[in-house]
């Protein structure tokens, strides 16, 4: 696989996470708002219920705006990569603390194992970055 397509495929792996995960915020935001639950998603609760929860952290409108805009900055990191900027690697790994208390707090399983997927694509790609 050549440099390109490394990146390429790390940008879509960012999108893959952002659009995933980021859509369900708005529901999750709405309800809320209203005074209902968390939604449901596909059996399991949309942000809540998980570690954050348990360790005293209600999920709240705040919580969950903080999350969007973390999966709208992977958005971006990953338009960048695609293009082969090396300000969408690095943004993609300044955002990975940030993402990771976001993913363990709301047990986000997936997210993880995308990123240190991700990780490894820019970090073989990268010499290629301009």
């Amino acid at each position: 696989m050549d440099a390109l397509t490394l990146l390429r495929t790390a940008a879509f792996l960012h999108w893959f996470v952002a659009v995933g995960f980021g859509v369900f915020c708005f529901p999750a935001i709405r309800n809320l708002l209203i005074g209902r639950d968390i939604p449901i998603v596909m059996g399991f609760p949309a942000y809540g219920r998980g570690p954050f929860e348990r360790v005293g952290i209600p999920t709240t409108v705040p919580l969950l705006a903080a999350f969007l805009l973390v999966c709208i900055l992977e958005s971006v990191a990953g338009f960048l990569l695609w293009g082969g900027d090396r300000s969408g690697a690095i943004l993609a790994l300044v955002l990975l603390p940030a993402g990771g208390v976001f993913w363990w707090g709301f047990a986000l399983p997936i997210p993880p194992i995308l990123a240190l997927v991700w990780t490894i694509l820019i970090v073989l790609g990268w010499q290629t970055l301009r």
